[in-house]
């Protein structure tokens, strides 16, 4: 089995092009597979071996998501195995996705959000570090791992944009408003100023070293903190908060699903959701006969 999942591994890095955060999640959930056959051969799964392995999962009482990504990954490496004439059948192909809950994004409203990003209000390195980072997260709507991955010379301060890294370590072209531009100029001035002109990652640390996922995090909490915020807020809720904003204010879904850098449509389509609830809800609020 671990054979078959380091040529798993290398088939996801070169042929589909995904992240290294993606491999691995791949990989995590194989290890387990592989755990849960203990020394039963690849050849002789069946698919009652994959519904005593999804059910084992749904017993510890495992959200209905994980179970899905779970037999998302057997499906695709699967797929790999018969494609590659590991196995003859697939034995994946009869067992259907559980139907999962529909979630909506959580987001903030813009007098919230406005009050995230003037919070580094101090001229340091830190501070105009940290406001940066938040108005990019907002102005451009981009994924934390995308913002991480921003090394200066992506950035285009004349026209506007920035080149993003997507997943699929597909690139595109992200617009960012005027105020996140000034942000940017801002930091870059003090982050000269700390000797670390000669760096290629646009956000770094005191150490020079490029900001991770976790220290994106980390700053978002400590303002959420000081700003004694209660909704739960994640790096992604500026994502979600762009998009929610942008169709309040009447953009249209296919473009906010350009911006948003989704494959599908339907991807973008749980943001028409939230504005059809807030719809509903002015609507309860202000109707004499609602």
């Amino acid at each position: 089995m671990e054979r078959y999942i380091e040529k798993f591994k290398n088939y996801l890095t070169v042929e589909k092009n995904y992240s290294e955060h993606t491999v691995k999640n791949y990989a995590a959930d194989l290890k387990e597979f592989a755990s849960f056959l203990s020394d039963k051969d690849i050849k002789d799964v069946d698919y009652l071996t994959i519904r005593k392995f999804l059910a084992f999962f749904r017993s510890k009482e495992i959200s209905k998501r994980s179970v899905a990504r779970k037999l998302s990954t057997l499906r695709t490496f699967f797929r790999f195995l018969q494609r590659d004439g590991y196995i003859k059948n697939n034995p994946v192909l009869s067992i259907s996705t559980p139907k999962l809950d529909k979630k909506l994004p959580i987001f903030l409203d813009e007098k919230c959000i406005l009050q995230l990003i003037t919070a580094p209000d101090k001229k340091t390195f830190q501070s105009t570090r940290d406001r940066a980072i938040l108005e990019t997260l907002y102005s451009a709507g981009i994924r934390v791992s995308e913002l991480v991955g921003i090394d200066i010379k992506d950035i285009d301060f004349i026209s506007g944009v920035i080149k993003v890294l997507g997943k699929g370590r597909k690139e595109r072209l992200a617009p960012i408003g005027d105020k996140a531009v000034g942000a940017i100029r801002e930091y870059i001035i003090y982050r000269n100023k700390k000797n670390k002109a000669g760096k290629e990652a646009l956000f770094l640390n005191k150490s020079g070293k490029r900001l991770t996922d976790r220290s994106i995090r980390r700053i978002i909490d400590r303002y959420i903190k000081e700003l004694s915020i209660k909704e739960h807020v994640s790096p992604h809720t500026f994502r979600h908060s762009f998009a929610t904003h942008l169709l309040n204010r009447g953009a249209d879904l296919r473009s906010v699903q350009e911006l948003l850098g989704h494959k599908n449509l339907s991807t973008t389509q749980i943001y028409t959701h939230v504005t059809t609830e807030r719809l509903k809800s002015v609507y309860d609020k202000a109707h004499p006969r609602a």
